[in-house]
């Protein structure tokens, strides 16, 4: 009732009319910038390529009525003569109302480009565990310095608390660094991408296709048929080979072959192996020398490229150029060495030893 009656002394109809009619106008003319940025935000995702003005016009549509019809009033009571407890309720309650509108929208767009950062490098992966992770960490950051921002603004003595809070943070990440651990991990899997769910990895001496990506494990198919659980830590500290990005194989192979064979045919090998690659459908060749002389062979190295990362692929490409060398070497003659060695033995003439006599001692 002080309040009213302070209205009507200090301020004149006329003035409670005009500051009406200010806060019906800014209410009006905030709906309207409302809506319009919104449309107009969406008809240029119309225009540019990609969701990111949609993603913005629906932050924009965020905005709450609430905070419109504060920020409305506070302009209509410009106008007015007004207690300063009532002027500084409102100013604290604009401010309040601003704040928390600014962590809806920061909360809404940073969980939107997440899903839209992460659904355009999934390939059509499965991303529910990282979105939330994203989330939650979002949310924890922005409604934390938001709280820490009305209350430094309500007067309070954010000071003590941001101690308390950075303390209290150390104790919990000492007490749960593991899992801390796992979980940064698992961001930085999904931000960095060295794998992704359905590729085929190896880790040490463990192999198989990755299933799921969560907030502490990874969960990798074997070969065998189990299932491998890894703490997402341990994978990023381990040294691991992604077969999927693979775009081509390297093969190594070494043929020995005796050391009775012809000149004129070890000098032919090399070229007769480049020529059986070279006419071997998704192959490259890249050398093949006659490399070594070894205990029992004569050694061949050779070095080509399956042009396919498929296994099967480049196993069948394997056994089609093996069994071709195999008939090119019966045809030409060729023998293949297999460990083995030669004994010479010497005799020498016998000695005619006199045993009728004793034998003579040593002086």
């Amino acid at each position: 009732m002080e309040v009213l009656k302070h209205l009507y002394g200090k301020n004149s109809l006329e003035d409670l009319l005009v500051a009406l009619g200010i806060a019906v106008f800014s209410a009006l003319a905030l709906y309207a910038a409302r809506k319009i940025l919104a449309h107009t935000l969406s008809a240029l995702n119309r225009k540019i390529p990609g969701d990111l003005p949609q993603i913005l016009a629906d932050t924009v549509r965020r905005t709450s009525g609430l905070v419109i019809l504060v920020i409305s009033l506070d302009a209509g009571s410009q106008s007015l003569t007004l207690p300063r407890a009532v002027e500084s309720l409102l100013r604290s309650l604009v401010v309040v109302v601003a704040l928390i509108q600014v962590g809806i929208w920061a909360h809404f767009l940073a969980a939107r480009l997440a899903s839209y950062y992460l659904t355009r490098q999934a390939d059509g992966k499965d991303l529910t565990s990282g979105l939330g992770v994203l989330t939650v960490v979002a949310r924890v950051l922005v409604w934390t310095g938001v709280v820490l921002l009305i209350l430094d603004n309500l007067g309070f003595n954010i000071t003590t608390l941001v101690a308390g809070l950075g303390i209290g943070g150390i104790a919990i990440a000492l007490a749960a660094q593991h899992i801390l651990g796992d979980l940064f991990a698992s961001v930085s899997i999904l931000l960095d991408k060295p794998f992704r769910v359905g590729e085929f990895i190896i880790v040490g001496d463990l192999m198989g296709s990755v299933e799921y990506i969560g907030l502490k494990t990874t969960r990798i198919r074997s070969l065998s048929g189990e299932e491998l659980v890894f703490s997402n830590s341990d994978l990023l500290s381990s040294r691991l080979r992604n077969y999927k990005t693979m775009r081509e194989r390297r093969v190594v192979f070494t043929i020995g072959v005796e050391y009775s064979t012809p000149y004129e045919k070890v000098k032919r090998i090399p070229q007769l192996i480049r020529e059986i690659i070279q006419s071997t459908a998704g192959t490259r060749v890249d050398r093949s020398h006659f490399s070594t002389y070894a205990e029992s062979s004569l050694n061949f190295e050779t070095v080509y490229y399956v042009l396919d990362p498929d296994y099967n692929r480049y196993m069948d490409i394997q056994q089609e150029v093996n069994l071709r060398i195999f008939e090119a070497f019966q045809n030409e003659g060729i023998v293949f060495a297999f460990p083995s060695r030669t004994v010479y033995l010497q005799t020498s003439e016998p000695v005619a030893m006199d045993l009728s006599r004793p034998p003579v001692a040593a002086p």
